[in-house]
């Protein structure tokens, strides 16, 4: 980074960088990508003519570049300085239609008691002038209540200084920081004091611009709308004795924290509001508690696994690597992680429905010897009251009411009530009537989901929201195909990278644990109709959560469709939904575009706000005697 530019005769010392020229050569526009950092939330605002509107409007799928300022700042290199970069873009847009059409610039304030819509007009009109459109929005908010949730947000930090006699507001300290959101309204780069500079702008807006046109670097998984959501080894050459895992350390994990109440209070398009039970209303200090607990390895019988070993946040809440989970010290765990996407609107959770709310669930993978393993209910409460960084937070959460089973159960429960992703393509075009949100494609596939295929009779599709499941389960022949199993067939197993073995049923069945059998609901209400009968998951980002079925028999989104177009396996208790549905290949693409279009424009905010979370360290308050 180049020396800061010096003005002598302002009188002001040092000035930022971005009053000067640019000392060094910027890539080339779209020789890189920019991924998302999270969604950019939506808010309610005033404008200069007092009016109720929101942020997203002014977005308008276009560019934006957000900062927030206020008018009585005296600090050169803080909103003076982003006012003046924005009002050198400004200036460049009169000469460049592009930047004219598809760049906005919104300036909302951090001082909304001095602020009112009169003075951000005002402010405004010192960068107004003829030849320009009306492409940079001064606005402001009601109160500090209002002001508030935006910051928590968007991570900006603002401190007051106020006179402790009069209670006036005498300053305002906050870090300077300007949001790029693309047009799906995507955080894509956060700039501060350092590197805030008009031409450093523009080759990142510009990089956006060829991004659009598919001329650009696009970051990885475009196809299902998210950057950090992929397995944390996905094999790739494996089968070469050279192959080298790329698995992320979670030391190696940075994070940031996201508004988690702000989502759940106002879920995405495509989702309708979340049910609460009355007796555990969500606030921010039982999300707060539910998260640390979730990601705590210390919850475990020997410290080292958590909920989230199972229900990874970078593998769509579910896990991408194995079929089927594996508890602690490796333990078998006979059926696939589920996602925990939306599990909120959830009436029945396992594969098999046998539990009704996220409060009471918490407990059979607590308690399972193949999973977290505690012998009981009073030793994992005991050993959390051990912890001194739990010291307080279960009475602050519930006013005043210790840990115990049902405060355990609902702070956890709070934290997966608000993993909340929608706003998907499908979402935008569909519920938001945006025609350029869905390509032909995922149209043509939505329309066989509806239609020829059928798949909507189990996976739901309502007017104004979408959960994709109906809720029941279903019997579709692959838990009786796997119980008849082939006592015949050879097994390949995987000795080492690069080297395989084909073994005989005989001798897999002397060296090895037989495979547990799993007829589904029947083992909840041993009614012989209920045998093989799973629950109808719900689809939403479900590009991010391979392997699929109840027992991930199946890699591939592909393989699912296959499996369904067959008509699944025919047996006496096939569900009368499961049916050869006739598809030929292009519609089976078409089928599968459609799935990819479902995923939510804010997962990669929800995988870093999980990477922020701590992980609980087993060498410290380990819980037990010396």
């Amino acid at each position: 980074m180049p020396a800061h530019v010096t003005h002598a005769d302002t009188g002001s010392g040092i000035l930022a960088l971005g009053y000067g020229p640019l000392e060094y050569e910027l890539p080339e526009p779209g020789s890189y990508g920019l991924p998302p950092l999270g969604a950019a939330r939506d808010a309610q605002v005033l404008d200069e003519e007092n009016r109720r509107i929101r942020l997203h409007d002014l977005y308008d799928g276009r560019i934006v570049l957000l900062n927030f300022m206020f008018s009585r700042c005296s600090d050169i290199n803080g909103c003076p300085l982003s006012s003046y970069v924005f009002n050198r873009l400004k200036s460049t847009m009169q000469d460049d239609p592009e930047l004219e059409a598809g760049l906005r610039l919104v300036s909302l304030s951090l001082d909304p008691e001095r602020d009112t819509p009169e003075v951000m007009k005002l402010y405004g009109n010192n960068f107004r002038f003829a030849g320009t459109r009306g492409d940079w929005d001064f606005v402001t908010t009601d109160s500090e209540e209002t002001l508030k949730p935006i910051l928590d947000a968007y991570g900006q930090d603002m401190q007051k200084l106020v006179d402790a006699k009069t209670g006036e507001t005498l300053d305002i300290s906050h870090l300077l920081k300007v949001f790029l959101i693309d047009p799906d309204r995507k955080i894509r780069n956060i700039y501060s004091v350092s590197f805030l500079h008009a031409d450093l702008l523009l080759n990142d807006i510009r990089s956006l611009f060829l991004e659009a046109d598919g001329k650009g670097a696009v970051p990885a998984l475009a196809r299902s709308g998210s950057v950090l959501s992929r397995p944390g080894d996905d094999k790739e050459g494996y089968e070469s004795e050279d192959y080298v895992t790329d698995s992320l350390a979670l030391t190696d994990r940075k994070g940031e924290g996201f508004d988690l109440l702000g989502l759940a209070e106002s879920p995405p398009l495509g989702l309708p509001p979340i049910p609460e039970p009355p007796d555990n209303i969500l606030s921010r200090e039982k999300i707060e508690l539910g998260r640390k607990l979730f990601y705590d390895r210390r919850l475990s019988i020997n410290d080292t696994f958590s909920c989230a070993m199972c229900h990874i946040p970078e593998q769509g809440f579910s896990n991408n690597e194995m079929a089927t989970a594996v508890g602690v010290e490796g333990r078998s765990v006979r059926r696939n992680a589920p996602t925990l996407y939306n599990v909120a609107y959830m009436e029945k959770l396992f594969h098999d429905g046998r539990e009704e709310n996220l409060e009471q669930q918490i407990w059979a993978p607590f308690l399972a010897r193949n999973e977290m393993a505690n012998p009981s209910v009073g030793y994992l409460l005991g050993k959390i009251r051990s912890f001194a960084d739990y010291e307080g937070m279960f009475e602050e959460a519930f006013d005043g009411r210790p840990i115990g089973m049902e405060t355990l159960g609902m702070a956890i429960a709070s934290y997966e009530r608000t993993l909340l992703s929608a706003n998907s393509p499908f979402d935008r075009w569909f519920y938001g009537k945006d025609e350029t949100a869905l390509d032909d494609a995922a149209r043509r596939g939505f329309s066989l989901f509806t239609g020829k295929a059928g798949c909507s009779s189990c996976h739901l599709v309502n007017r104004d929201h979408a959960l994709f499941t109906d809720h029941r389960l279903h019997n579709a022949g692959l838990g009786f195909e796997n119980s008849i199993g082939d006592a015949f067939k050879p097994s390949r197993v995987t000795l080492a990278p690069g080297v395989f073995l084909d073994v005989d049923p005989e001798v897999m069945a002397s060296v090895g644990e037989k495979p547990p059998g799993d007829v589904g609901l029947y083992e909840i209400t041993e009614d012989p109709a209920d045998r093989w009968k799973f629950r109808t998951p719900t689809l939403r980002n479900v590009a991010l959560t391979a392997p699929y079925m109840h027992n991930g028999q199946f890699s591939t989104l592909e393989e699912v469709v296959e499996f369904y177009n067959r008509g699944g396996v025919d047996h006496e208790l096939l569900s009368p939904l499961i049916r050869p549905l006739g598809l030929d290949a292009g519609e089976q693409e078409d089928l599968v575009a459609f799935l990819h279009a479902l995923t939510g424009d804010n997962v990669d905010a929800l995988v870093l706000d999980a990477f922020a979370a701590p992980v609980g360290d087993p060498g410290q308050n380990s819980g037990r005697d010396p």
